[in-house]
């Protein structure tokens, strides 16, 4: 009996699913090992090695203790949001990653191939940013359910920050979708294997693009919303046991979804290349596809430990600092980032992008001064007994005692 031509996609299609939701939900008990072995390395300690040889099993150790905590529940919450909030984090960062091509098309036979990602949609790249900014729904509506002011003004502090990042991510985003000429994953990760990286042609669109996962994902210095000195542990504080747990699951699985869309906007997907001449081919057997598998991983694996590093580098931000950065920084730059992609797309100079980015940089460095601006927004507070800020009364009678 013949199949249908659409049977084998779909049991391709079913395998990707099954095998990348997998390594997603490993990913992300495994990923907080290593955020623990990268920051004990950063401050030059050891991290955890006791639980299984080099502390291999201390993310079961954890999974096992937040499966039998207790499941406390606040008086005053609002029990059906209170529960369903984890849930509306955790399924939308699970949900985007079918679109991925994680790697070229598999030959079957008989001149029949299937593509090895979970679904391929014209409208692949608007999928993914809509399921990834859903997540916000679910930290503003655990911040407001918990009955706590301390989470209420952490779920805030969440939702003004996600909203305020997609601006310039989206941004960054149809920088690409213009220079491409399409919203097909498959299409962008081609046009790079046949020319450059979007990297090398649009790199300030790619660094706008990866600040802006960091921010969204809440990760350091952009985790204003859980800060400890201000709001203890933010919209999350009054949860435990395993709804705490779904939280930080979500986070780590859109650190993946998300490193493995920066990888298919700018990186080639699969490509070894990133300049211009021989790459790897589109179409072949399993070997070449568990190739391009394993390329489309370890680079997703580099840009997780870039943001771990990150993030036990750089110190946090204040929240005005922060907002001040996406409204008065990154929007404005990304909109002449956008201007100028449109300016040469129309024009064909598509090769000469590179350039573009430049002369972007330039022109807005020389338009800041015009621009709009909070006045005296990092100014510093006088403290009693401070050498480097002291107490204007203190500073004055100081004065006066050394006449």
């Amino acid at each position: 009996m013949e199949l249908h031509p659409w049977v084998p996609q779909l049991i391709a299609s079913v395998i990707v699913i099954l095998v990348v939701l997998h390594l997603c939900l490993g990913a992300a008990a495994y990923l907080i090992l290593l955020e623990r072995k990268v920051c004990s390395w950063v401050q030059d300690r050891i991290g955890p090695n006791r639980v299984g040889p080099m502390g291999l099993l201390q993310p079961l150790a954890d999974g096992l203790k937040l499966f039998v905590k207790e499941e406390f529940m606040p008086k005053g919450v609002d029990r059906t949001l209170f529960i369903l909030a984890p849930v509306i984090t955790v399924i939308p960062a699970m949900i985007g990653f079918v679109v991925i091509p994680w790697a070229g098309y598999l030959e079957i036979g008989g001149g029949q191939t299937v593509s090895i990602m979970g679904a391929d949609i014209n409208i692949g790249v608007i999928y993914l940013v809509a399921t990834g900014s859903l997540g916000v729904y679910g930290v503003g509506l655990g911040g407001w359910a918990s009955n706590n002011k301390f989470s209420f003004l952490g779920g805030l502090r969440a939702t003004a920050q996600m909203i305020s990042y997609e601006i310039p991510m989206g941004l960054a985003l149809l920088c690409v979708v213009l220079a491409a000429g399409t919203l097909l994953p498959q299409q962008i990760v081609a046009q790079q294997l046949e020319g450059q990286w979007f990297l090398v042609q649009q790199p300030l669109a790619a660094i706008i693009f990866f600040i802006c996962l960091l921010a969204e994902a809440n990760r350091a210095p952009f985790d204003l919303a859980e800060a400890e000195q201000e709001l203890v542990g933010g919209w999350h504080t009054e949860y435990s046991s395993m709804k705490w747990a779904l939280f930080f699951m979500g986070e780590y699985i859109h650190l993946v979804v998300g490193a493995a869309f920066f990888t298919t906007l700018f990186l080639g997907g699969w490509s070894i290349n990133p300049i211009t001449g021989w790459d790897l081919p589109q179409t072949g057997g399993i070997f070449l596809i568990l190739l391009q598998f394993g390329i489309v991983l370890g680079k997703c694996f580099l840009l997780i430990f870039l943001g771990m590093m990150i993030r036990w580098t750089l110190p946090r931000f204040r929240f005005d600092q922060l907002m001040k950065l996406a409204w008065e920084g990154m929007i404005p730059i990304s909109l002449g980032l956008l201007l100028m992609t449109s300016l040469f797309v129309y024009l064909g100079w598509t090769s000469y992008l590179w350039a573009g980015s430049l002369g972007a940089i330039l022109i807005l460095f020389l338009l800041q001064p015009l621009m709009p601006s909070q006045s005296k927004v990092n100014k510093r507070i006088g403290l009693v007994g401070s050498r480097f800020s002291p107490a204007e009364d203190e500073s004055v009678s100081g004065l006066a005692g050394t006449n």
